[in-house]
Formats: C-alpha cells, sequence, structure tokens
C-alpha cells in the first residue's frame, strides 16, 4: 500500500515538474517580433505594389518577405509627418491624444505604451536606429538609436551608459543603413537574454532626404530611365483654391515642387548642388548633368530623373541590409519563430502631381506599405484591402504577443485578419487623417483633415496654424527654418472617387453627383472626429470659427 502511495506521488510530483516545464517552454517559444521601419519608404517604391516603378524591380529582397506572409493595400498614415507618425505607433493614438501634432513634440517614457506592454508579456524590448521622439527611449531595455534625425554616414548613435540621456554616444564608420543593421545584428547575437522573446524595432533612417545612399550604390538604376507619372507635367483638376489660390495665385509657393514651379523649395535646388552629392559619388559633376540653357520641361525631366534614382539607391540599401539581417535569423535559427513586420513610417511624393516630400492626405503620402510574415499563422500568398492605420499597430504587435491594449490606446488590433486573410464583418471602413503643421519648412502643405474609405475621399483644407498666430500673447517657435505659419491659406473642399479616379486627378467635390455622397462622409467625418477626440472646439477656436463657416461650403 505504502509503495503504491509513494509511486503515485512520485507521479504526481513529475508531472507537475512537466508541466511546470512545458509551460516554462511555452512561455519561452512565444514569437519573437521584428518590426522593421524605413523613414518615407513610399508603396510606390515597391514591387508588390504594382506602381509605375515596380518594373524596375527595387525591392527583391522586401517583395520575397510580403510574399510569405500577408500585404495590406489600405494601410494608411492619421498625420503624414515623421515624429507624429512614429508618437502614434508608440502609443496608439492619435495626434491630439499623444500630444504629438507637429515635429516639435516628443513622447516621454511614461507614454512609451508600446514598449511597456510587451514588457509586460515577457518580452525584451530593444530599439535601433531612428527614433525622432526627442525623449529617451528609456522604456526599452535596450537602445542605440541616432540624436535626432541622425546622419547618413559616419553616423554617431545615442545608446545606455553611464551618463545622463543623450551624453552616452557611441561613433560608427559607413553608411547609416549598414551601421543599424550591424548593430541589429550584435544586439541579437551577443546582447540579449535568450531565455526571452524578444521584440525589435529596427528603424531606418533611408530613404529619407537628401537620398545620401552608399557609394557602392553609385552607378545602380545610372543609366535607366525611370518612369515618369504623367502628372508631373499635367496636373488635371487635382487641388482646389486651398492648394493653388485663386487663380493659380499660390502655385509658386504652395507645395514643393520637383520643377521649378515652387519658387521656394524645389528638388532641383538640392540635387543640383554639390553639397549633398559629394560624400556618396564624389565624381558627380553638375556641370555635367544639366546646363542653365535647358528647358523647364527638360529641367523637370532632368531633376525627377536624378532624384528617383538618388531615392532608389537609398532603398536598395535598405533592401540588401533587410536580407543581411533574414540571413542571420536563418543562420541562427530565428527566422520561422519569428513575426517580421515591414513598414514606412509614412508615404512619399514621388513627383506626383509635381509634389515631392509627404504631409498631404494625396494617396502617395497618406499610403503606407505594410506586410507581415509569419508562417505559423500566417498564410503566404495573402492580400487584404482592409483599411488600417499606423494607430492600430501597437494594439496588434500587443495582441500577437498574447497582450491586450491597454484603454488609453485609439487603434484596434487586426490580428484576426492576420491569420484569416479576411476583414471582420464589424472592421473599420474608413480612417481618418490630419496635418497639422502648415506651410512649414517650405515645403508650405496647408493645414488639412479628413477621411477615406475604399472608394472616396474628402480633404477639408482650414489653412490655418494650430497656434492662434493672430493671438498677440501666443508663443511659437519663430526661429524654425522656413516656416509660414502666420499664412492663413485659402479655405477649400477637395473630393475624389478613387473608384473612378485612383490618381486624384479631378475634384469632384461641386460635381452634384456626388452631393449625397459628400454629405453622408461629413457625417462620418463629424462622428468620427468626435469619437476619436480631434475635434477643435475649445482648444482650438480659431480653427472652430474656420470649420463653423465653412462646413457647408
Amino acid at each position: 500500500m505504502l509503495k503504491k502511495v509513494f509511486c503515485f506521488s512520485l507521479l504526481t510530483v513529475v508531472a507537475i515538474s512537466c508541466k511546470e516545464k512545458i509551460e516554462t517552454s511555452t512561455e519561452i517559444k512565444k514569437p519573437n517580433i521584428i518590426y522593421i521601419m524605413a523613414d518615407d519608404h513610399t508603396s510606390q517604391a515597391f514591387g508588390i505594389y504594382g506602381s509605375r516603378l515596380a518594373s524596375l524591380n527595387p525591392t527583391p529582397n522586401l517583395d520575397k518577405i510580403a510574399n510569405e506572409g500577408i500585404i495590406f493595400d489600405n494601410c494608411f498614415v492619421t498625420n503624414s509627418i515623421c515624429t507624429p507618425s512614429r508618437a502614434t505607433m508608440i502609443t496608439g493614438q492619435y495626434s491630439q491624444a499623444n500630444g504629438v501634432l507637429d515635429l516639435e513634440g516628443h513622447v516621454p517614457p511614461e507614454r512609451q505604451y508600446l514598449p511597456q506592454e510587451m514588457k509586460k508579456l515577457g518580452y525584451e524590448a530593444a530599439v535601433v536606429g531612428k527614433w525622432h521622439l526627442e525623449d529617451e527611449p528609456a522604456t526599452f531595455d535596450y537602445y542605440a538609436v541616432l540624436p535626432g534625425q541622425g546622419k547618413y554616414h559616419d553616423p554617431e548613435f545615442i545608446v545606455q551608459g553611464d551618463q545622463e540621456w543623450p551624453k552616452n554616444r557611441i561613433q560608427t564608420k559607413g553608411h547609416s543603413s549598414d551601421n543599424i543593421t550591424d548593430l541589429t545584428i550584435a544586439w541579437l547575437k551577443d546582447k540579449r537574454n535568450k531565455d526571452k522573446p524578444f521584440f525589435l524595432m529596427h528603424h531606418y533612417k533611408a530613404p529619407h532626404d537628401d537620398f545620401e545612399y552608399a557609394p557602392r550604390y553609385k552607378d545602380y538604376l545610372e543609366n535607366t530611365y525611370i518612369p515618369e507619372p504623367a502628372s508631373l507635367y499635367e496636373n488635371g483638376n487635382n487641388g482646389s483654391i486651398a492648394t493653388r489660390g485663386a487663380n493659380d495665385s499660390l502655385l509658386r509657393v504652395i507645395g514643393s515642387s520637383v520643377s521649378k514651379r515652387n519658387i521656394v523649395r524645389g528638388m532641383g535646388m538640392r540635387i543640383w548642388s554639390n553639397e549633398f552629392t559629394k560624400i556618396s559619388n564624389p565624381e558627380f559633376n553638375v556641370s555635367n548633368a544639366i546646363s542653365s540653357d535647358i528647358s523647364d520641361k527638360e529641367y523637370t525631366h532632368k531633376t525627377y530623373q536624378e532624384y528617383l534614382k538618388r531615392y532608389l539607391r537609398c532603398v536598395k540599401g535598405v533592401d540588401d541590409n533587410v536580407a543581411r539581417l533574414v540571413k542571420f535569423l536563418k543562420e541562427e535559427g530565428l527566422y520561422d519563430n519569428t513575426i517580421i513586420v515591414y513598414t514606412g513610417d509614412q508615404g512619399f511624393m514621388l513627383g506626383e502631381h509635381d509634389y515631392i516630400d509627404k504631409r498631404w492626405m494625396y494617396d502617395e503620402s497618406m499610403r503606407m506599405p505594410f506586410f507581415v510574415r509569419y508562417p505559423e499563422k500566417i498564410k503566404a500568398g495573402t492580400r487584404t484591402d482592409a483599411i488600417i492605420n499606423n494607430a492600430d499597430f501597437a494594439p496588434t504587435l500587443i495582441d500577437l504577443a498574447g497582450g491586450k491594449a491597454p484603454k488609453q490606446m485609439q487603434g484596434h488590433s487586426f490580428k484576426t485578419i492576420l491569420e484569416t486573410g479576411k476583414e471582420p464583418k464589424d472592421w473599420q471602413q474608413s480612417t481618418y487623417y490630419r496635418y497639422w503643421m502648415h506651410m512649414a519648412h517650405a515645403h508650405a502643405n496647408p493645414a488639412h483633415f479628413g477621411i477615406r474609405t475604399k472608394q472616396y475621399k474628402l480633404i477639408f483644407f482650414y489653412g490655418k496654424y494650430w497656434v492662434d498666430t493672430k493671438d498677440p500673447n501666443a508663443t511659437w517657435n519663430k526661429k524654425s527654418w522656413g516656416n509660414k505659419f502666420e499664412m492663413d491659406t485659402p479655405v477649400a473642399w477637395e473630393f475624389y472617387d478613387l473608384s473612378k479616379d485612383p490618381k486624384e486627378m479631378n475634384n469632384a467635390y461641386n460635381d452634384p453627383e456626388y452631393k449625397d455622397i459628400i454629405k453622408e462622409l461629413k457625417q462620418q467625418l463629424k462622428e468620427k472626429r468626435k469619437s476619436l477626440n480631434e475635434e477643435d472646439g475649445s482648444k482650438f477656436p480659431h480653427i472652430q470659427k474656420v470649420i463653423d463657416e465653412h462646413w457647408n461650403d
């Protein structure tokens, strides 16, 4: 009898021990997560998105990852500018909720919600590369981040150390895309706690302007014709009095251009300057590339060709370095148990409508590339047109890690879409956008907000800076270069039927055919602004006044 009791007790102990080992093993086998983000890598500059540039095969390695997972065709940014976009990704909140409206915003450690939640779930959190949120990424277990915008060549990185943020620095040699990958691989190989799953934010500076590519790419695409958008030369009925001025009187100052149109900031002003080329390509000679007596159209053509080649050389560096990271993951046996997410921090205008940079609510600026690979849960070759935005990223990553997004996050997890490829019946059918800065940095984009569905887009240009510059007691940064915050611009609505006009060449706001659709979209826009705490009201009464006066224009 005693022998039976002893055997039973022994079996119980063994069973408990085995259960504990299984639970521990399950905990350790949580998927690792790498969130890769490139700065200004727009969807036009991929093979998978089928743009005019796809035939150049600009991203073979990234396309391979994307095709092994799920590709999102309708991923959008909520505020197309670096710091606000990154703040939304870290907080899961829109700009008013997280307090970061423009490039001068910051996210203190107590509001770095995403890494906080990942650490609660047992993950070791790291961020490498571009941070651009001013305050220390102290919530992460490890960081090596560029100071501010950072340098393309021989960049410094801020790291943890004995001194207070941001004094601990290391100096690197070479190109930032290579350096960032080196630092990430070094952390994965030797510095992380290998008893924990990892959550790694791996952020490239490239292909942000001024497109200083690694010298080894100086001949890449050199003798290749880069397809040009028709709207570079003929913009149709795109825009409104808000973007062009009465009788096109503001065309010379609103919206930085490829052509000579904008007399304050055009791409040629930088492209045809040795200052922005000498490190990447010491052999470059402006006088051999362009002459002063060519026509305006030829100038636009040559500027576009050089602009895109420099941009795509930076993209090539990112693509090659992601391949290097993937190779390391495979060699270490980490690849298939690592969720790989790839995106940009927003879109980017590559000459469409004769615009450069981002900021606009037009699709090339607003649309983000987004794909995820995780063979255990995501079927290869999946594609979806479900609408998501960057406020949804943090809740989804937390969900994938086995947690639940905290209440302060405004985004929604799309984990179900990742795993099934299907859009839930109650999934969001539109996304909200707002650009706050207004006439900033000589890119000179008027402030605006709007709503986008799968078929339609409605934009309201209210044309004022978020600080009331007419208030004699108001304060704002008057030293920041190239800003015309005090310049109010015309108010106007724009409406595009994307099913008929995907290139947004016809502002159909005044077309009576769309009267009822526009009325319904305005109601949806009003409800969405209220639900997201994105109304102006008493916080920005000078803007609210414009909204009230022009809502029914």
